[in-house]
């Protein structure tokens, strides 16, 4: 938890310092996430659903460096919610860094890796990756789809 609140705060105090910053490419954006679990996962979730903040740092034209935290929730199929011990839904947050790169007229394409944090007790942490690829319009809007897998050793994955 530790970790979690230090990564906060850093990417806060990089997201405040940002705003000033803006006319020279750096951007801080809020998001709103929402997910179709695949494979092994889908059996399970229904869906996944979010919100998250990133920070964008230009290196070089048309490349900069990502940091993000979020926090996603999965909610559990209605077969399953009832049985003993089991939750309705799961929540986790996310944290990852990044690169991104801005192909031609606002399209871009992201890598970012990190680890993911289950948000309940003793849940533990998974690591996380997720390829990006999506449009960023003028005025600061974006729109973009990922595919992200959360994977833990010996426990399997959720993408």
């Amino acid at each position: 938890m530790r970790k979690f609140l230090s990564a906060l705060v850093i990417l806060c105090g990089i997201a405040f310092g940002s705003f000033a910053q803006t006319p020279n490419g750096n951007k801080f954006n809020v998001g709103v996430d929402l997910g179709i679990p695949l494979g092994n996962a889908s059996s399970l979730f229904d869906l996944g659903a979010g919100a998250s903040l990133k920070y964008e740092l230009p290196i070089a034209k048309g490349v900069a460096v990502t940091g993000s935290v979020g926090y996603t929730a999965f909610i559990v199929k209605n077969e399953f919610t009832g049985f003993e011990g089991q939750q309705s839904v799961y929540s986790y947050i996310p944290l990852k860094a990044g690169l991104k790169y801005y192909i031609e007229n606002g399209f871009f394409v992201e890598g970012q890796a990190g680890a993911t944090l289950y948000a309940g007790t003793g849940g533990g942490t998974s690591f996380a990756w997720a390829p990006n690829v999506g449009y960023s319009f003028d005025g600061g809007f974006e729109i973009s789809g990922r595919y992200e897998t959360w994977s833990k050793p010996n426990n399997g994955s959720i993408s």
